[in-house]
Parts: C-alpha cells; sequence; structure tokens
C-alpha cells in the first residue's frame, strides 16, 4: 500500500524542498531594499497623494447593496420556477399559488425597507 504513494511523497518533498532552496538563495544572494521618503510614497499616476487612501462610506451604501444582492438572489430563484412553469401546472396547479406567496413575501420586504427609508438618499 505504501509503495502506491511513494511518488506523491516524492513529488512532495521535491517540491518542498525547491521552495526552500529557493527563498534561501533569494534572502542571501538578494539585495536589501532600500526605504526612503520618496520611495515609500504611494504612486498615483504621476498625481501627488493628497488625502486619505480609503475614503468613508455612508451606512445606506451598505444597505442599498445588501438590498440589491437580497432581490437580485430572489429572482435567481424565481428563474427555475419561470423555465417549468407549464409542466409545474400540468402536474399540480399549487406551484402558482407557492410563487404568489413568495412574491407577497418579497413585496412586503420592499414596502417595509421603503417605509424605512432604506432606499431614500435625501436623509
Amino acid at each position: 500500500m505504501l509503495e502506491q504513494y511513494l511518488p506523491v511523497i516524492f513529488q512532495t518533498l521535491i517540491a518542498i524542498g525547491f521552495a526552500a532552496t529557493a527563498l534561501g538563495l533569494s534572502v542571501l544572494l538578494g539585495k536589501k531594499g532600500r526605504t526612503g521618503g520618496a520611495k515609500d510614497t504611494v504612486y498615483e499616476c504621476g498625481m501627488l497623494p493628497v488625502g486619505d487612501g480609503s475614503p468613508r462610506f455612508s451606512v445606506k451604501f451598505y444597505l442599498v447593496a445588501m438590498l440589491f444582492v437580497l432581490f437580485d438572489i430572489e429572482v435567481v430563484f424565481m428563474y427555475p420556477w419561470a423555465v417549468q412553469f407549464k409542466e409545474l401546472i400540468a402536474i399540480n396547479a399549487n406551484a402558482l399559488w407557492s410563487m404568489f406567496g413568495f412574491v407577497g413575501i418579497l413585496t412586503v420586504a420592499y414596502v417595509y425597507a421603503l417605509r424605512k427609508g432604506a432606499l431614500s438618499w435625501n436623509n
């Protein structure tokens, strides 16, 4: 049984040895990087970097993004149902009512988000 794993073990040892040798040689033979004021600044296409690197976003942005993803995923769940609609109705008419319930829940969630002001940017 061990004979079957010998090629895998040898390949793993050779890969680890090569990686260790390459890293060791780069540390021994490579140049040390110079640091300085000009070298450590951010390069922005020739423009001087002004301001903070990561601007602050409003919580509304993340809320709208999460609502978009939520409703987008719900549409992905509706697509296979729409493709198989004729076959589903032929088997059982409850498929239409279950989708009406699903869309109803989505509508209630959308109205709730609208009333809470989740989609208004003026506030």
